[in-house]
């Protein structure tokens, strides 16, 4: 039943395009889209792009996951932790992704760097949220029956808060890596010349909207197929514990 609505918006994209309501500049219709497509595949272009884009979500996701899962935990186990850091990493969040962009010019110039760092900042809040938030908020009476068993301490976190919260600190993943492909276009607005933003930008600059849908067609793809493989993890996890 999840096709429905994609076929829909493209019979409804294919008729208001051939019935002139826009011109062809404007909004082509899926045909010329295909053809696009196949422009790029025969010049080898959408291989580079792709390649460029993804191992961009991927390094910045792992880094932005990693410093979030530390933190997270860090300020969702310890009260003077979270009275200290979380109002900080609280305002921080609220920064648009295009404002760290000349910042991250300054420092890492005009490589990879700043573009992967954009995208672990994107991937780092949800995630850091999400974990802090379900660290804190484990059942009592859990950590009661566990200090009744002789948990302390790393023990404690390990057999009962962890696994308490797993659902949670999945969810905060696949989040964080849905945000992940929020930044990527505003990380390849970094002086890129590869990737799917670049592609997005370009296109826009020569007037090539067949192209410029595309890339979204591209991202949106991407970004869903992504989702749908941390969910079946999601739920297999799920299923494992019920």
């Amino acid at each position: 039943m999840g096709l429905i609505v994609p076929v829909a918006l493209l019979v409804i994209w294919h008729l208001v395009a051939k019935r002139g309501a826009f011109s062809p500049s404007q909004l082509p219709p899926p045909g010329d889209v295909l053809e696009a497509l196949g422009e790029l595949l025969r010049r080898g272009d959408l291989w580079t792009h792709l390649q460029t884009s993804v191992s961009r979500v991927f390094a910045g996701y792992l880094a932005g996951a990693a410093v979030a899962l530390v933190l997270g935990s860090l300020i969702g186990l310890s009260a003077t932790v979270r009275r200290l850091f979380a109002p900080t990493v609280a305002a921080l969040r609220t920064v648009p992704s295009l404002a760290w962009v000349p910042l991250l010019l300054l420092w890492f110039g005009i490589g990879e760097t700043p573009k992967v760092t954009l995208v672990a900042i994107g991937a780092f809040f949800p995630i850091y949220t999400t974990t802090a938030s379900a660290l804190s908020h484990v059942d009592a009476q859990l950590l009661e029956v566990g200090r009744a068993y002789g948990r302390r301490g790393a023990a404690l976190v390990t057999t009962v808060m962890l696994p308490a919260a797993a659902p949670a600190l999945v969810n905060g993943l696949r989040l964080g890596l849905a945000n992940a492909w929020l930044f990527l276009v505003a990380a390849e607005l970094i002086a890129s010349s590869k990737g799917l933003g670049f592609m997005l930008i370009d296109s826009q600059n020569t007037g090539r909207t067949d192209i410029m849908l595309l890339a979204i067609g591209l991202l949106a793809g991407l970004g869903k197929l992504t989702d749908s493989l941390f969910g079946i993890f999601e739920a297999r996890l799920v299923r494992k514990r019920s």
